[in-house]
Order: C-alpha cells, then structure tokens, then sequence
C-alpha cells in the first residue's frame, strides 16, 4: 500500500512554478559565479592533502556510499532517486558558516564549495544520470516514466552552466559592477525559491498527508542514517589525508551539507517531480543543518574541555 502511495505521488507544479523554478535556478548559479574569486581556491596550495581528499570525497565518495547504501537498504525507487541526486550535488555555502561556527577552516570549507560549485555545473547532471542509471530501480523508474536522458542533459546544463559561465565571464570583464549586484541577485532568487517551494507545499499538502506516518518516519531514519553516512565520508576524507583538526571539521561539515535547494529545483523541473525523493531532499535540507549544530555543540564542547585540561 506504501509502495503505490508512493508511486502514483507527482508533485504537481504548475506551468508558471515550474518556469519560476527555472529562472530562480538560473539566477542562483549566475550568483554563484558572481561571487567566485581565485582567491576562494587558495587552500589548493596551502592545504593540499585535505583540499584533494575533499574534493574525492565530495565528488565519488559520497555519490559512492551512497549507491552502496540504495544496494544494502533497497529503499523505494522514488527515495533511491532523492538520495543520489543529493549526493551528486555540490556543498552548500551554509556549510561555510557551520564551519566557522564550529571552528574550523573556514578557507578551506569556501574553497571546496567554489570546486564543487563549479563541478556541478558542469558535470551534476552526468553524474546524477550515471549513478541512477547503475542502480537497477532507479533506471527501471525512470524507463516507465518515459524518461528521456538528453532532454535532462539539455536542461540542467542549460539551467547550471549557462549562467555560471555568463557569471564567471561578467565577473571577470565588470568585477566592480558585479559585485554590487551579487548580494541583491542571491537574495532575489533565494526569496523566489522559497515562495514557489510554500505554494508548492500548499498544493500538494494533501498528497504528502496521504503517504501516511509510517512512510513519513521511514524517509526521516533513511535521511538521519544517509547523512550520518556523509559526514562519516568528511571523516574519512580527513583522516586519510591526516588534517588538522580545524581541517579535519571543515571537510565533516562540508561533505555532511549538501546544496538540497539545487536538488530539489533539479527533481521539480527535469525530473518528473517524484514526491518521495522530494520528500527526502526537503527533509535532508531540514535535517542536515540541525545535525551541523549538533556538531558545533560537539566540537565546542570538545575545545572547552581541552582549554580546561
């Protein structure tokens, strides 16, 4: 009964949401190149073991654990597809500010997002399509729905690196002008974003009542576990690489927070607008920032006792 709820859930955009959901998305990568400097990728030099483990663990680990676990936990298809899509986009700059929070190194948590940003722009949607396309139900969901791989190719990249290059090339040519610009840019397509996921949630509230609590508390332990797991990947990352421990917080905080905004704009335009796996992107975004402040309390709870030793 779960598993046809689940199945026949579509989030129901909307012609003009889903256009909406367009151009906030466009605006958002455009401000991301906005904001991208040379001096953000400076912990290349500075720090390279931890930088490189990073960028592995951000780009193939987490993806990587993260098919693993569909393979261990065979969860349903529609939450499978929100799990890797998650895994597959770039940290976001929250992670940034957890980092700091958490007394860690902070350059070195900017200079991941920028790589990872710029990664994704490019290269998100191949590899959304290559990890779904591995795992035997998600490739069988998308076969059924008529899914067509190169309209999804056309459309992220269009909606991704399209602006990021006009971004990077208006950055470099007017810097000056730019930079006035970018903070009010990001926070018109933040506020877009968040009117068009309320009313969305508001049109579709009776479909998300009707998965019930038990499929409601599954997504929750599937996400809690799925997110312990990619922190675990932050962890590994700095202990293979042997960082310093405000390294070693840094690459926790930025492998265990994703950018869930980018991949619920990504499930609700080009990807069929699956309700499990936006259910699971929307609670990965609320829990992962609540499982960072658990962290922070833990870090600083750590260097209190420390001090007093």
């Amino acid at each position: 009964m779960q598993s046809a709820i689940l199945d026949d859930f579509r989030l129901e955009m909307g012609e003009s949401s889903e256009i909406g959901l367009a151009i906030a998305l466009f605006i958002i990568m455009l401000s991301v190149a906005l904001d991208l400097r040379v001096s953000h990728f400076k912990e290349i030099s500075k720090s390279p073991k931890p930088y490189f483990a990073g960028v592995i663990g951000q780009l193939v680990g987490l993806p990587l654990v993260t098919y693993l676990l569909c393979l261990v936990m065979n969860p349903h298809p529609t939450i499978a597809l929100g799990m890797l899509i998650v895994a597959c986009c770039p940290g976001g700059t929250v992670s940034n500010l957890l980092t700091m929070l958490g007394r860690g190194n902070t350059a070195l948590s900017v200079s991941l997002t920028a790589t990872s940003s710029l990664f994704a722009a490019f290269m998100a949607p191949l590899t959304i399509l290559f990890w779904v396309s591995i795992y035997g139900p998600t490739a069988t969901l998308l076969q059924e729905v008529g899914f067509n791989p190169w309209d999804f190719l056309k459309t992220t990249f269009f909606l991704l690196a399209v602006p990021l290059t006009i971004g990077m090339i208006a950055q470099a040519k007017f810097p000056k002008a730019m930079s006035k610009i970018h903070k009010p840019m990001a926070a018109i397509a933040f506020s877009l974003l968040l009117i068009i996921i309320i009313f969305a949630l508001r049109a579709n509230w009776g479909g998300f009542m009707a998965l019930g609590w038990n499929v409601f508390f599954l997504l929750i332990g599937i996400t809690i576990l799925h997110n312990v797991l990619a922190f675990g990947v932050g962890l590994f990352a700095g202990l293979v690489s042997r960082a310093k421990a405000a390294d070693l917080r840094a690459l926790i905080m930025e492998i265990g927070i994703q950018n869930s905004g980018l991949a619920i704009v990504i499930i609700l335009s080009a990807l069929e607008g699956f309700g499990g796996a936006a259910a699971v992107i929307g609670l990965w975004g609320t829990w992962h920032i609540v499982a960072g402040l658990i962290l922070i309390a833990i870090f600083r709870t750590y260097d209190r006792g420390r001090n007093h030793v």
